[in-house]
């Protein structure tokens, strides 16, 4: 017996064709409300139903525009908990400012801290993300959540590939995460190893750590925003031997020039998924996006029911 109503799903502005696969996947329609921008670019939420006492889950991905998401994201929180829902449940494929987890020079913010206070002080219940940057962000909230991978989803397409590759991570901060792709697909593991030039804050990529000659590649990273590094560690790997090169990440934030770094450069495939909508002028023609839907709705799911949502992969 659950102690919540019904499954309610809202979709907010930042993923709503996501949000639609969603719903369709669970078998429930998208509620409605209303999301009004004001002149002076205030915004407005209103509920057209009630959610009183229901098991509310609000859809909202942190793409651009990302301050207008994030703020639509809290004043629906707020509007959702004075209309009295049972729970709130925050869905957000991807979590933005997940790259501000510390403080590692003078005077600078922990943005990934001060995201995490906004929910839970806006009233959410629950949170939910797919590959955050930095798993200890986990521990900057206070209410529950769960963090999520797309690594099964992507590790699944290469599967069925039968590559004779070696899985490449762009530099040695994403080690862990790269060895566990590498894994899941029973292949050798390579890093690409960078080093800082001069006195600036500049890092460039130099050598490879592993072997790559005359092998297929699988560059993985958790995102990809301007596409600065991906640019390096192929050309890094090129140099090595490296025959056809593909690109695995989960987050497509494409900021500019990224689309242009890309297209530019010698990949064989880009796979990608849908947590950030793709501007169709930004989607290449050797870009495979691959769905987040099920995974989140069958989430959404055991969430409601109680069930264990590690029990989805084996853990």
């Amino acid at each position: 017996m659950q102690s919540y109503g019904n499954i309610k799903l809202f979709a907010g502005s930042g993923c709503p064709d996501l949000a639609q696969r969603i719903s369709n996947y669970i078998g429930i329609p998208l509620s409605d409300w209303d999301i009004i921008e004001f002149p002076n670019e205030n915004i407005f939420v209103r509920l057209n139903e009630s959610v009183r006492g229901q098991d509310v889950y609000l859809i909202q991905s942190h793409a651009k525009p990302v301050q207008k998401n994030i703020m639509e994201m809290l004043i629906a929180i707020d509007c959702l908990k004075r209309d009295s829902a049972g729970r709130i449940t925050i869905v957000a494929p991807y979590l933005s400012y997940s790259q501000s987890d510390k403080k590692d020079q003078p005077r600078v913010p922990i943005s990934a801290r001060l995201l995490a206070d906004l929910i839970e002080v806006a009233g959410a219940d629950r949170w939910m993300t797919i590959d955050l940057h930095a798993q200890q962000i986990q521990g900057f909230y206070k209410i529950p959540g769960d963090s999520l991978t797309a690594f099964y989803i992507l590790t699944n397409y290469f599967a069925e590939k039968n590559l004779d590759a070696v899985v490449v991570t762009p530099d040695l901060g994403f080690a862990k995460k790269g060895r566990n792709f590498a894994e899941m697909l029973d292949l050798p593991l390579a890093f690409v190893e960078k080093r800082r030039v001069g006195n600036q804050n500049i890092r460039e990529a130099l050598t490879v750590i592993g072997n790559v000659e005359n092998k297929d590649v699988i560059i993985v990273d958790d995102l990809v925003d301007t596409a600065g590094s991906m640019q390096q560690a192929v050309k890094v790997l090129k140099s090595c031997g490296a025959k056809d090169v593909y690109l695995s990440f989960t987050h497509a934030v494409l900021s500019d020039p990224a689309t242009e770094r890309l297209k530019d450069l010698p990949i064989k495939e880009i796979v990608t998924t849908d947590t950030i909508p793709i501007d169709p002028a930004k989607k290449l023609d050797n870009m495979i996006v691959l769905s987040v839907d099920e995974l989140l709705g069958e989430v959404i799911i055991r969430s409601h029911e109680g069930r264990s949502v590690g029990e989805l992969f084996n853990e």
